[in-house]
């Protein structure tokens, strides 16, 4: 296949959605198919074509994310750029003016078109005070997917709400992991004495430090604990705006940064529980890392946690938004570590069945079929742009 693969953000940008994005154009250019990537120029790269297999646009910060960018480029503009690569599909990754611009241009030219729902951008616009901007945002996402082929999901309760709110064409696909990068062999007992780890439990989370991932609640509950095992230790991997105000409120909490590599696969093994307190995720990749780890997780009734664990199993379960249900959750780790050895079995196993190859190859197998069909505008019964 021939495929333009359509993102605003790619490493070395670091969030989950740019991982991701790099893990499957990279299995596809793996499997012998051309991955022509669009995306925006990131800061110190010129918005110019950057070789074969890269098309870059005119990059603009995200007003309430400054270090991620957004892509501008005409329709017209994506179209040549489609037609000089001999594109069959255009997939798109995230949702955006670059995004638009690409469905247009597939649209105009008959591709087969299909999309990702990552990310719950009308959500978080209740975080940075636009609340009232949130029903048109949805609006606008709902727009974009119903004029793809196929929207793939990474959960079932993204799948529910989705297509309760008018998406149509939804696939749910889920998510794998790499369970030789996040495995319990990775555990460092050296790590935990830098931590203070003596026999009380560590607690860990670990992503982007800001308003819509709810961090301080996992905080929160560090401090609650703290309170029936002063020996608890509370370990947070990530970076964002908020860190410095959470280090200045939780000084108990030792905060890491950025960790990648062995270091992050360190850190996750060496931990005793995963707190992921987020109500906006759609799926939460760092919950299926941490339980590949071996951590029984601690989230609420959502997004991956609801598909993945079975509470007293393999982690803990609160109902959505009840905060006081998430804190006393976070009770149940004072137990001695020892107590929870199955749990942290069960969190591995179920881990594992959660197969990465095979989920990229069903990705795979529908962009195939989607070629095949080559759609036009008419047959999805909808209107043409």
């Amino acid at each position: 296949m021939r495929i333009a693969y359509v993102t605003e953000t790619y490493p070395p940008e670091l969030n989950g959605v740019a991982l991701g994005v790099e893990r499957v154009v990279s299995y596809l250019r793996g499997r012998g198919h051309e991955v022509d990537l669009l995306r925006p120029a990131q800061r110190g790269e010129r918005p110019a074509p950057a070789g074969e297999q890269e098309w870059l646009c005119t990059g603009c910060p995200i007003p309430v994310y400054p270090e991620l960018r957004f892509g501008l480029a005409s329709a017209a503009a994506v179209a040549r750029r489609l037609q000089e690569r001999q594109a069959e599909l255009v997939h798109i990754a995230t949702p955006g003016p670059l995004a638009w611009a690409a469905v247009r241009a597939a649209r105009r030219l008959g591709l087969a078109l299909s999309s990702d729902f990552r990310t719950n951008f009308h959500q978080y616009s209740r975080y940075y005070g636009l609340g009232l901007l949130s029903p048109l945002v949805e609006a606008g996402l709902r727009q974009l997917h119903n004029r793809t082929q196929r929207t793939f999901v990474p959960s079932r309760s993204a799948y529910r709400q989705l297509a309760a709110r008018g998406f149509r064409h939804l696939q749910l696909l889920g998510r794998g992991v790499d369970a030789d990068r996040f495995s319990p062999v990775w555990r460092c007992e050296a790590l935990r004495a830098e931590w203070q780890a003596g026999r009380g439990p560590v607690l860990l989370h670990v992503g982007r430090l800001a308003a819509e991932k709810n961090v301080e609640l996992a905080l929160r509950a560090h401090a609650l604990l703290s309170r029936a095992r002063p020996d608890c230790r509370m370990i947070v991997v990530g970076d964002g705006p908020l860190r410095a105000r959470l280090e200045r409120r939780y000084p108990a909490a030792r905060f890491l940064g950025v960790l990648r590599g062995e270091a992050l696969s360190r850190a996750y093994a060496s931990a005793d529980a995963f707190l992921f307190p987020s109500l906006s995720d759609t799926f939460g990749n760092v919950t299926l890392e941490a339980m590949a780890s071996g951590l029984p997780v601690l989230a609420f009734n959502t997004a991956a946690a609801a598909d993945l664990i079975v509470p007293r199993l393999n982690g803990f379960l609160a109902t959505v938004g009840d905060d006081t249900a998430f804190l006393d959750g976070a009770l149940r780790f004072a137990a001695p570590p020892a107590v929870f050895n199955t749990m942290r079995l069960q969190a591995r196993r179920t881990a594992l069945q959660q197969h990465l190859p095979e989920l990229l190859a069903r990705f795979e197998t529908t962009l195939q079929q989607l070629c095949e069909e080559r759609p036009l505008a008419a047959a999805l019964q909808m209107p043409a742009v």
